[in-house]
């Protein structure tokens, strides 16, 4: 799997994945439990959507 996630993209879903985890928690829903995909393709750096679409918000490397 190539990369695909910039480092901006990976900031932004790694704060999302916890704010939605902790209204999870908050709320006491399982809910929360959806934040652990946007955790995942940050940690992993690509994100199968962006693949699907071809969209890449890595900078390209020459």
């Amino acid at each position: 799997m190539k990369k695909n996630i910039g480092t901006t993209d990976r900031i932004i879903r790694v704060v999302l994945g916890l704010v939605i985890i902790g209204l999870g928690i908050y709320y006491g829903s399982w809910w929360g439990l959806l934040g652990l995909i946007p955790l995942a393709t940050a940690a992993m750096g690509w994100c199968g959507l962006y693949s699907l679409f071809g969209l890449s918000t890595c900078p390209e490397r020459r």
